[in-house]
């Protein structure tokens, strides 16, 4: 599994760390000092586990956790008691009060373990998506699709359409946007009733319409606003 650690005092971020370095199945990412550098690690990564420490400046861990798009697994971290309860509304897998041991957090990583395993449980079709693949039925014929390569996908009432980067056609398939969306990898997200997008393909968005080129305009539903803003805004400069 692969996991982040973040912490703003040095020593508790030194040592979860190296706890983290002891627990054969996970592998530590980044250990982060504040939630900006998380932010950037969730950008460019997928990050299966967040270690978080709960008080710290700027933005706490419970808040921090209610903004993500994506959603890692969390185990908390912190000196207060008082959080445990936010900690848990938030169906953390667990709660570490400091200080804690080793094999405290070895049993919290376990738990977390199996959860993983559990969520992962599914069908061979669902695997291809998550291992870079797409199968579907097109025209009597069964294509392979690079998900990377796919810039947005519309729905058209019992149909889809995948645009391909580099294809002038898309390919059209029976399914729905609904059912593309719970078996899509994170950096795809639904943006409007009739459009998911990969948000690694966008380069420029003007008046809250996403331009894939002179002639593609995608519009952001007003029920999907929020969310799409919110994550433009952590990745923006200002």
């Amino acid at each position: 599994m692969k996991c982040i650690a973040i912490d703003d005092e040095p020593l508790a971020l030194s040592q979860l760390a190296g706890y983290i370095s002891r627990i054969p199945f996970l592998t530590l990412l980044k250990p982060c000092q504040d939630v900006f550098e998380a932010m950037q690690v969730l950008s460019e990564e997928e990050v299966d586990l967040i270690f978080i420490d709960i008080n710290m400046p700027d933005l706490n861990g419970v808040d921090f956790v209610r903004s993500l798009i994506t959603n890692p697994l969390v185990i908390f971290t912190t000196a207060y008691s008082e959080y445990a309860v936010d900690g848990f509304k938030l169906d953390a897998v667990d709660y570490l009060l400091k200080p804690f041991e080793f094999q405290d957090l070895l049993k919290a990583a376990d738990k977390a373990r199996k959860k993983y395993e559990y969520l992962r449980q599914e069908s061979p079709d669902e695997a291809k998506i998550k291992d870079g693949s797409l199968f579907v039925k097109s025209d009597y014929k069964v294509i392979r699709l690079d998900i990377d390569k796919v810039k947005y996908i519309e729905g058209m009432s019992e149909y889809i359409r995948i645009f391909i980067e580099g294809e002038e056609k898309p390919v059209m398939t029976l399914s729905s946007l609904q059912k593309m969306e719970e078996r899509l990898p994170s950096y795809f997200m639904r943006i409007h009733r009739s459009y998911i997008v990969n948000l690694r393909k966008i380069t420029e968005i003007s008046r809250l319409r996403i331009i894939f080129d002179k002639n593609t305009y995608i519009p952001v539903g007003e029920n999907y606003k929020e969310k799409f803003t919110e994550y433009i805004s952590k990745l923006s400069l200002s």
